[in-house]
């Protein structure tokens, strides 16, 4: 997820409570967890129309408790198609038997590249030699992962889930434009341009309306908890507590938590879903989370050597 803008006037505590770690953890489990979720609730919904659903209670009836954000109508309405539609749609998409929610959960987070990446054109932010090298450190890990595609990860997959990432690189770069605002409130405008695509969507590749409309009636109570899971646990509770955490605290200080997300995204697919974690799986995973890693602490590790030294 795109992290929510520290308020300027914010008051920041560099020290990080028990409390506050535990609310941290809590989130990054539901971050994760969420690819069990998904995976299980595409089996009453197809993927567009559980994207579609999820961006409605997102939507409603919060919007009507938040004031829009004052940020353009053209800067929502990319950021809720890359999020809504590049991003949510596609890695349903993807997930729905063509790659495994564990990893998918760590394959998305080559947003962090693409972030950096737009960044460079559009910012005209250099790249760093410590960032070629994580960069360099992350592909290997997606390498070991396209030659180990099988019946449960394809090759489509895994490219639909780096779309995805290129997608959520997009959101943030389009957010970083936004300037200081509310962004649980910039999430929630912008999923109204989320929904539209991705019914569409469902209308044309899933069945007619009256097909989507029966799918949707025949849900399971368990499938509609799996939306709000989505909608509310993921997207609302997920936004609003982040961006409380980065009103208390510097960013570098709870940066680091969403490291965790592949994490408890691999574990919980193990767990819940029989998911197998082979050798080179962990490999991968490893070679993935070491680029993130060097990607968002070499510059401090290198200033506190010199410090030392």
């Amino acid at each position: 997820m795109s992290s929510p803008i520290t308020p300027a006037s914010a008051k920041l505590d560099p020290g990080l409570p028990a409390s506050h770690l535990l609310l941290a953890l809590a989130i990054v489990a539901v971050w994760g967890t969420n690819f069990v979720v998904i995976k299980i609730s595409l089996d009453s919904f197809p993927p567009f129309l559980f994207a579609a659903l999820r961006y409605i209670f997102v939507l409603l009836p919060v919007v009507f408790f938040l004031p829009r954000p004052k940020v353009s109508w053209r800067n929502l309405l990319v950021y809720g198609l890359a999020t809504g539609v590049g991003q949510f749609g596609v890695m349903y998409f993807a997930i729905d038997g063509r790659i495994s929610p564990g990893l998918a959960s760590l394959v998305v987070q080559t947003q962090v590249f693409f972030t950096i990446g737009f960044a460079m054109f559009f910012a005209k932010e250099g790249l760093r030699l410590y960032q070629v090298v994580a960069v360099a450190i992350a592909m290997m890990g997606l390498i070991i992962i396209a030659l180990h595609t099988d019946a449960t990860t394809t090759f489509l997959g895994l490219a639909l889930v780096v779309f995805a990432g290129f997608s959520w690189g997009i959101a943030n770069t389009v957010s970083r434009r936004a300037g200081a605002i509310n962004m649980l409130a910039y999430v929630v405008w912008a999923s109204a341009f989320s929904i539209p695509p991705l019914l569409i969507g469902s209308a044309i590749f899933e069945g007619g309306p009256s097909h989507l409309w029966e799918v949707t009636l025949a849900a399971q109570m368990g499938a509609w908890m799996g939306v709000l899971w989505q909608s509310w646990a993921n997207t609302l509770f997920g936004y609003a507590a982040w961006a409380w955490l980065l009103s208390k605290h510097p960013a570098a200080v709870v940066a680091p938590a969403p490291l965790l997300v592949p994490i408890f995204g691999m574990g919980a697919s193990t767990f819940f879903l029989d998911e197998a974690l082979p050798i080179w799986k962990m490999m991968a995973a490893g070679l993935v989370i070491t680029g993130l890693i060097i990607n968002l602490f070499w510059p401090t590790l290198r200033e506190k050597s010199r410090q030392f030294f």
